[in-house]
């Protein structure tokens, strides 16, 4: 699944605001420098839809705020 991202990094609070199931509003304490404030995004992601970081990818957006990242949901629970 894709989900869009709006991104404020070095915010004072850190918040994870679903818009809609695809779209979200997310602000991090970490600064945009080597890739902190991306990193926490991610495991903010991960935590929110229960899955491993490695499964939640940044397709576009590494230098935006408006970013576009790819969650494998694995759909295997019902078996």
């Amino acid at each position: 699944m894709y989900v869009k991202v709006r991104a404020i990094a070095g915010a004072k609070k850190e918040n994870l605001k679903e818009e809609s199931s695809t779209h979200f509003s997310i602000s991090v304490r970490e600064k945009a420098e080597r890739n902190a404030a991306n990193l926490r995004i991610r495991e903010l992601l991960a935590m929110h839809f229960m899955v491993p970081l490695p499964q939640v990818r940044i397709v576009n957006g590494h230098q935006s705020p408006s970013k576009l990242l790819s969650i494998d949901i694995e759909t295997t629970e019902d078996e």
